[in-house]
């Protein structure tokens, strides 16, 4: 399905979304903290970034603005989670929801969002990073 990169620093929360996610088929990549997230999001190239707002070092506010900033993730969306209300301000994450989460409508959220970005990836003919694989996807329209 789509390739999930899952920011927070609650080893239990992250866990849980974790396992949530690959049970519907999403790919994950953990990250304790923003600053990680920024070095595995240049690894992975992520269809989607689930985060939490409040985390040391990088918190999910800051993340979202770098990653934005980013001409390559500028598209990526973003879901914001937060124990407290949404942050004032610039808002740089395409979808914030409040914690405790409801399991369903966060799954129902993750796979709009990245089945959309997906698409338009597809449509703008953007290249798969699916790992840093060397197979890619073939036209069929290209196929002798």
């Amino acid at each position: 399905m789509s390739t999930v990169l899952l920011v927070d620093d609650d080893l239990e929360s992250r866990c849980a979304l974790q396992l949530a996610l690959e049970s519907r088929g999403h790919h994950v990549a953990p990250a304790p903290n923003g600053r990680d997230a920024l070095d595995k999001a240049k690894q992975i190239f992520p269809s989607l970034v689930l985060t939490d707002l409040q985390m040391p070092e990088m918190d999910g506010g800051e993340l979202c603005r770098r990653l934005k900033s980013s001409p390559a993730f500028a598209k990526v969306p973003v879901i914001l989670l937060s124990a407290v209300e949404e942050p004032a301000g610039i808002r740089c994450w395409d979808l914030f929801i409040r914690k405790p989460v409801e399991m369903p409508s966060l799954m129902t959220a993750v796979e709009t969002l990245a089945i959309a970005y997906l698409r338009l990836s597809q449509a703008n003919g953007a290249v798969d990073h699916y790992g840093g694989s060397r197979l890619r996807t073939i036209n069929w329209r290209c196929w002798p």
